[in-house]
């Protein structure tokens, strides 16, 4: 017999508790297998059971500590309750729930740091809904680059990483507003992203020598000047600084023609120069599969690559496919 420790729990998050987050969470314990990681979801406990018993899910809540999930998760879904409750009606965001939907994510991270949880997995959130509460950061990422900061004392510099069997995507500007872009787009964040992405894909994905291809920022590429200066004055010398530090980078390169699949096969990882430029492909080529991976924190965070879906909360035909992935990949990367 081994004596070796079963792995620590995957922490998995809420979400917004008026969108999919929570079915979710049950479906994907329904779905388990011998080869499941085991997780356990900070929420509220009784709104679990009552949104289970809606939908007619045949899923036990077992209140849990961190320690105890492990021995739960066969019989029951383990959940560490939060401190107030958060029975939202599905489909009908409130910032009234805001406060737990943020404690949902800061005690997730809590638990990776105090060695009780693994990795965090994280449900969507409703961006709008915190800022309406007053939460001050664009989203999830920056959110969770303050975490690692106040909990580790390292500053952080995160990165939205897309990952999919068929696409891995990293924007360089994420969540602002794509009249800000090219003003926001300097060497120093594309030279300081690349590192981020070249030291993670490493020390994470197990790849040696990452290949980096970055897009650039205008139609074709800017066509040498003659569509913009941004690829001549500001991508291309960024290039040949990461090329001088011996990073394997190709760009900048026309975005129109960099996803199809001889053009993927050429690297392992696409920077683009705004999140839309690099999420559309990714999530058309895999919507269902795709993974939402924080690169540059100390600890590993995954999440599906879809959003809260109000339109469908509480219906019962929300699919767990990419929840379920995203555990994966979380086992998988601290493995």
């Amino acid at each position: 017999m081994s004596d070796e420790a079963p792995p620590l729990p995957l922490a998995m998050t809420m979400g917004d508790p008026a969108g999919i987050g929570p079915e979710l969470a049950l479906r994907a314990w329904l779905a388990r297998n011998a080869a499941s990681p085991t997780f356990f979801v900070l929420a509220d406990p009784a709104a679990l059971a009552d949104l289970a018993r809606r939908l007619a899910l045949s899923v036990p809540i077992a209140e849990v500590a961190p320690s105890e999930a492990a021995t739960a998760f066969g019989r029951a879904l383990p959940v560490l309750p939060l401190m107030g409750r958060a029975a939202a009606r599905p489909g009908a965001p409130s910032p009234e729930f805001a406060a737990a939907t943020i404690e949902s994510i800061e005690r997730a991270v809590d638990c990776v740091r105090a060695s009780a949880a693994r990795a965090v997995v994280t449900n969507p959130i409703a961006k709008a809904t915190l800022y309406a509460a007053g939460f001050k950061f664009p989203g999830h990422t920056e959110y969770l680059g303050a975490l690692a900061e106040r909990g580790w004392g390292a500053k952080a510099q995160p990165a939205m990483m897309i990952w999919s069997p068929a696409l891995a995507v990293v924007p360089i500007t994420i969540h602002v507003a794509i009249a800000d872009v090219p003003r926001l787009l300097t060497r120093e964040l594309i030279i300081s992203t690349a590192r981020v992405v070249a030291a993670d894909m490493r020390r994470r994905f197990g790849v040696e020598r990452p290949r980096l291809a970055f897009a650039g920022l205008n139609p074709h590429a800017g066509e040498a000047g003659a569509m913009g200066r941004e690829e001549i004055e500001t991508i291309a010398p960024a290039l040949r600084a990461l090329q001088a530090e011996g990073l394997d980078v190709a760009g900048p390169l026309p975005a129109d023609t960099m996803f199809h699949a001889a053009a993927r096969a050429r690297y392992d990882v696409a920077l683009t120069m705004y999140h839309d430029q690099g999420l559309i492909p990714a999530k058309t080529l895999a919507f269902d599969s795709g993974v939402n991976v924080t690169l540059g924190l100390p600890f590993v965070r995954t999440s599906p690559d879809h959003g809260t879906a109000f339109d469908i909360a509480g219906r019962g035909v929300a699919s767990p496919t990419s929840l379920i992935a995203a555990l994966g990949l979380a086992a998988r990367l601290t493995r």
